[in-house]
């Protein structure tokens, strides 16, 4: 079978490039359509077949691909997936959008449905850095990019959601309903260590929504060491928050990285994510979370056992726990195990089932209304 991938947009890494990340090693010969891609972020990519819309070649269409966003829903359609047995797309924003043939098969992987245009409009225009008469403008153009959300949502054969958090939102916003699949971490790339530190870990991608300001905060009041790893727009303003006791980490190989996971004495989670890579990463190093006790942490850490939950998401509350917090109490061995349990090697095997019975499914009920099946499965 003729299979194609697609992404909303190659420019950084996060949870979702690991989703693709598994997409493509599980079907290696399959060409990845995407809005923009940056190559010098994705080396790993080699020589790969990457389609783009024509919004990477449009002046600071990669660079700034943001400044291109009324033009996304357009270029997203303009995505030639013609001659493709099955689309697997993998979507935050737009790529769930493609239009495919009666005869194909599309099956997205929905990581949220659109933060700016849902769950997060309001904060998002709010915290845009454009002059308050720009921003007046910005509703009608997220009013027109939602209704073409909503029907761009509805074109997946199949959608899946990555987490429970996930399929209620779905079901909210798109009206449809989801399998769940839980995304896959490279646990093997993390490991226990002996030599704990004596600092506490935060980070990711430093975006507002995140609210790593409130970990920042409750730790200049505990002056107690911190370090916060990654990159984002939000980045300088969190700098100028912190005092000494933080320390920024910015961007960090896999081997730094896992080295900051495995010593520290607890990883913090202070958003509602859809999911939560980072958590299980340190759990994969055999070090407990401390997480806001919302959204896909309450899918991923075991209360007690990997983890605890912190309720209100404020830097009183985080603080008070963080003083409460008895490292102690919990067994590195036992939270890799936990972590195992989200493996790549799962996930690829669960995507694999889910694709082969849907292309099944596909066909039969292709058969049954006279559509011949020109292209079986192998």
């Amino acid at each position: 079978m003729r299979l194609a991938l697609v992404h909303d947009y190659l420019t950084q890494t996060g949870g979702a490039e690991k989703v693709l990340s598994a997409f493509y090693q599980e079907f290696p010969e399959a060409p990845i359509y995407t809005l923009v891609y940056n190559p010098k972020r994705f080396i790993s990519l080699g020589d790969r077949d990457v389609h783009t819309s024509f919004i990477q070649r449009l002046p600071g269409g990669i660079k700034h691909y943001q400044w291109f966003l009324p033009l996304m829903p357009w270029a997203t359609e303009r995505l030639d997936l013609r001659g493709y047995d099955i689309v697997l797309s993998s979507a935050s924003a737009f790529a769930k959008g493609v239009v495919t043939g009666d005869h194909t098969l599309h099956i997205c992987y929905c990581h949220t449905p659109t933060r700016y245009l849902w769950s997060d409009a309001h904060s998002y225009v709010e915290e845009l850095p454009y002059p308050n008469v720009i921003k007046k403008m910005i509703p009608a153009i997220l009013v027109r990019l939602r209704m073409w959300d909503f029907i761009a949502a509805q074109r997946p054969d199949i959608l899946i959601a990555n987490s429970e958090n996930v399929r209620r939102r779905i079901g909210k916003y798109y009206r449809r309903d989801s399998k769940v699949l839980h995304p896959p971490v490279n646990i093997d790339s993390f490991s226990p260590v002996n030599d704990i530190g004596r600092y506490y870990l935060t980070g990711g991608r430093l975006v507002s929504y995140k609210h790593f300001e409130i970990v920042i905060e409750a730790f200049n009041r505990l002056r107690m060491p911190l370090k916060i790893f990654g990159e984002g727009p939000a980045q300088t303003r969190l700098m100028s928050l912190a005092k000494p006791n933080v320390e920024f980490l910015g961007y960090c190989s896999r081997e730094k990285l896992a080295d900051a996971y495995a010593r520290c004495v607890a990883f913090i989670q202070p958003q509602e994510e859809d999911f939560g890579i980072t958590a299980i990463e340190a759990m994969a190093s055999g070090r407990p979370v401390i997480a806001l006790g919302a959204g896909g942490a309450l899918e991923a850490v075991q209360p007690g056992k990997t983890g605890v939950f912190f309720e209100e998401q404020s830097w009183e509350a985080l603080a008070d726990t963080v003083v409460r917090f008895a490292p102690k109490d919990f067994e590195a061995a036992a939270i890799r195990s936990h972590a195992e349990l989200f493996s790549e090697t799962a996930f690829r095997q669960k995507i694999r089932k889910i694709i082969d019975e849907s292309w099944i499914d596909h066909c039969a009920s292709r058969s049954a209304t006279g559509i011949a099946n020109t292209n079986p499965a192998i």
